[in-house]
């Protein structure tokens, strides 16, 4: 392979069997699975680029911006990270456009296996990405809500019963239990329907549908899954070397650690 350069984002990766990875280097993109079992080095550079403006920057802030981009945009602003806080009906978002197309948009809630149960939440566009995102082995749409601060609220409920993160050790072990997502569902709605009617009072009787999907099913390229989990960082190491056995999530699974990609989005790294 000859050596190419540009700067990381997000791995592009489609439901396939197993999951179908590509490795996004500035405008190059690399098929990932094609690779397994083969030696890769990874080495960044030194420089960073704003994944919103593309101006060099000594830090990067919010997965891959500078320090004004990460003031600014709403794509940084923390109601991203806690939906439940969006101030777009208060006429404060930073980006009304941005809040237009990201969060004033239809969303899932969903039940997934990840490192065991847990409740999430994405734009109806992003399924199945988002649970690839997070190395979900299955996923269960259950909810389809207006807005995204809808769907912020029902998850707080839910998360007063089940998980809202993943444990990313325990997901790239790779030893998750299959789970009834059925049950699970029909266990936990009943207790927040209480919560729910209240919504559906609040934003209307459109505002929360549920949902009666099939559990999707979700298998990744591992050749082996690491028995104890070292983790590469390239602000600690430039260089990333070894056999790659594996993809999950938006980590590659080295003989010589894991690595997650999406951590040092705009990193400019080269391949070879």
């Amino acid at each position: 392979m000859s050596k190419i350069t540009g700067t990381l984002v997000k791995m592009p990766a489609s439901l396939a069997e197993p999951v179908a990875y590509q490795l996004a280097l500035g405008e190059h993109r690399v098929a990932l699975n094609a690779l397994l079992g083969q030696p890769l080095t990874l080495g960044y550079t030194g420089n960073i680029y704003c994944d919103a403006c593309g101006r060099k920057t000594s830090k990067s802030f919010a997965q891959g911006h500078c320090f004004p981009c990460m003031k600014k945009l709403a794509r940084c602003d923390m109601c991203v990270m806690k939906p439940e806080t969006c101030h777009y009906f208060e006429g404060t978002c930073r980006e009304p456009e941005w809040g237009d197309s990201h969060c004033m948009v239809p969303h899932i809630v969903y039940l997934a296996n990840t490192s065991g149960l847990k409740v999430g939440i994405t734009r109806h566009s992003q399924v199945p990405t988002r649970w690839i995102d997070q190395g979900a082995t299955q996923a269960l749409p259950i909810l389809r809500v207006a807005t995204r601060q809808i769907s912020g609220l029902v998850e707080v409920a839910l998360a007063e019963l089940v998980a809202d993160k993943t444990n990313w050790r325990a997901m790239l072990k790779g030893d998750e239990i299959p789970l009834d997502l059925k049950a699970e569902a029909a266990r936990l709605l009943p207790e927040i329907q209480t919560r729910l009617a209240d919504l559906t009072l609040k934003y209307g009787a459109e505002a929360i549908t549920l949902l009666d999907e099939p559990v999707v099913g979700l298998n990744y390229p591992v050749l082996e899954y690491p028995k104890k989990i070292a983790s590469h960082n390239f602000d600690k190491n430039p260089v990333v070397s070894g056999t790659l056995l594996g993809i999950k999530g938006q980590y590659l699974i080295f003989d010589s650690g894991v690595i997650n990609l999406r951590k040092f989005t705009g990193y400019e790294v080269s391949l070879g």
